[in-house]
């Protein structure tokens, strides 16, 4: 069953004209309606208007014109129906094989500043998404049925099988994107409905941007499956990779694997936090984690050095680590990187050189994520029967609003070395105590229940790795609740700590400080990791 008639009615323009063009050229009959009509009529093609073809004119400034027995008709028939077809043939309605539809733009006017209530409502799509739920219902059987295309980005597929030996679209093709059109409609009914649920007035004025609740009463998630995973965080879980629509440049899910073995549940998420660690720099950085925590960062004026550096913080943990670098990555880099046992390796580009090296070592998984600003709107957790959603972690701080709290100040370079170890703690499981001294952590201790224990433990690791702490700078991802944690690192060799205050006994730590002659910066702000 040949495609012959095409109904093309879009929001998004891109490629429509060359995609109609191609399809006319194929003999098959065009079907328009409103702004996609006359642009194809102004690109010399024959097109007729819905309208026409109905004999009902369009109603009510636009809401109702392909609302009609003839459209919904000629979507609908089965072609393996006789009774259907002589319905279509008794009623003289057209079979229609070609729809072509993408939505109003509803999330693109709800995200202009001052987006009116009244605006949001007209821009709620009705006849679009019926008309994709009909075509995609009817999607048909291995002998034919009805195509439907959301996305300018398949115009070229559906060319190329009309062009195959059989001379219409497979029915794989066919199931693949009506697949895509319920997934489609889903997802703007979710975001209308996400919107409507959000608003903070029973009844909000029309002509107005409405007030909003931050978190609406309905939230829906639809994501995209990149990957099935071999198995979970253990052997005997299930697990997959799923991304957002549209993904923002920056974010982890925008990867692209250059070699190596397929990526795991945990080197994904062990991925990300190194990724995200690294892509807060702005100077050129190295974070090396292990078990989701940095156990090695640094920064340096070229990967190379910020990667040895960030090595010697703990050569064992980093042993089979996860190692990402926020500039490209060259063949000297590449060489030293080779030199130990990696599971993962990020970077936003690598010449050509370098990739060379790492094509000797087979296993190793190299990925490529674009550099970006994107963030995620917000975080998700999932407990017994919920979720727990949050914004996203952005929170930074600058040196000037740092609030100094004792008597000494610190120096230029302290003040250097605790913004930077105030920027690794952020990504370490809490508690966290990190130690730094001249742009690269020399001790770093996390998910403790105690933080104390924190301290003492990165005290040990620092030990271990023939490191010493003497007038290191300290980074506490919230306050001391006592003077004993202070007294730990202090008592290790720290000379400063920045830390975010808002403790009841504050006033006890910050005299300790005191006593023990080191400077202390307080941020106003807590990064908790769990």
């Amino acid at each position: 069953m040949k495609i012959q008639t095409a109904l093309l009615s879009v929001s998004d323009k891109t490629g429509i004209v060359e995609f109609a063009r191609e399809l006319a050229a194929r003999g098959v009959r065009l079907l328009s309606t409103g702004g996609t009509a006359r642009l194809l009529a102004q690109a010399g093609l024959s097109v007729t208007e819905v309208a026409a073809h109905t004999g009902s004119p369009e109603i009510l400034d636009g809401r109702v014109k392909t609302l009609h027995p003839k459209i919904h008709g000629g979507l609908l028939a089965r072609r393996d129906s006789p009774e259907h077809m002589a319905t279509l043939a008794q009623h003289h309605i057209d079979p229609i094989d070609l729809l072509v539809v993408n939505l109003y733009p509803f999330r693109e006017t709800i995200a202009k500043p001052g987006c009116s209530f009244a605006d949001a409502v007209e821009n709620i799509d009705i006849g679009g998404p019926a008309m994709l739920r009909a075509a995609a219902k009817n999607h048909g059987t291995q002998e034919g049925g009805v195509t439907v295309v959301i996305d300018p980005g398949d115009y070229a597929r559906v060319l190329a099988e009309m062009d195959g030996p059989a001379k219409q679209t497979s029915y794989a093709l066919r199931l693949e994107l009506a697949t895509r059109a319920y997934a489609h409609t889903a997802s703007y009914d979710g975001a209308i409905a996400d919107y409507l649920s959000s608003l903070a007035e029973a009844e909000p004025g029309q002509d107005q941007a409405p007030q909003r609740h931050p978190w609406p009463r309905t939230l829906t998630l639809q994501m995209r499956q990149q990957q099935v995973l071999r198995y979970g965080e253990n052997p005997h879980q299930a697990a997959a990779f799923y991304t957002d629509e549209p993904l923002g440049a920056g974010l982890l899910g925008s990867y692209r694997q250059l070699q190596g073995k397929e990526l795991s549940y945990n080197n994904i998420a062990d991925a990300d936090a190194a990724w995200e660690c690294v892509r807060s720099f702005d100077t050129t950085a190295c974070v090396i984690v292990k078990h989701a925590n940095p156990c090695g960062v640094a920064i340096a004026d070229t990967p190379l050095a910020a990667y040895r550096q960030a090595f010697k913080t703990d050569p064992s943990s980093a042993f089979g680590g996860i190692i990402a670098f926020n500039r490209p990555v060259d063949a000297a880099t590449a060489q030293a990187i080779s030199a130990q046992f990696v599971e993962v390796l990020l970077a936003p580009a690598y010449d050509a050189a370098a990739l060379a090296i790492f094509a000797a070592k087979k296993n190793v998984r190299v990925l490529q994520v674009p550099a970006g600003s994107a963030h995620n709107a917000f975080d998700v957790k999932r407990v017994g029967g919920g979720w727990l959603v949050q914004t996203p972690d952005n929170h930074q701080v600058a040196a000037q609003d740092f609030k100094v709290a004792t008597h000494k100040a610190p120096t230029p370079q302290q003040m250097r070395d605790l913004m930077f170890a105030w920027k690794v703690a952020k990504y370490v499981k809490s508690n966290a105590i990190v130690f730094v001294a001249d742009g690269m952590t020399v001790g770093v201790g996390a998910g403790q229940m105690s933080r104390v224990d924190s301290a003492r433990i990165a005290s040990i690791k620092a030990a271990n790795a023939g490191l010493s702490l003497a007038g290191s700078a300290v980074a506490s991802d919230a306050f001391f609740p006592f003077r004993d944690g202070l007294d730990v690192v202090v008592d290790a060799g720290a000379t400063c700590v920045i830390q975010p205050g808002g403790s009841m006994r504050d006033d006890e730590v910050i005299a300790a400080a005191n006593e023990r002659g080191i400077a202390m910066v307080l941020t106003g702000a807590r990064h908790f990791r769990h």
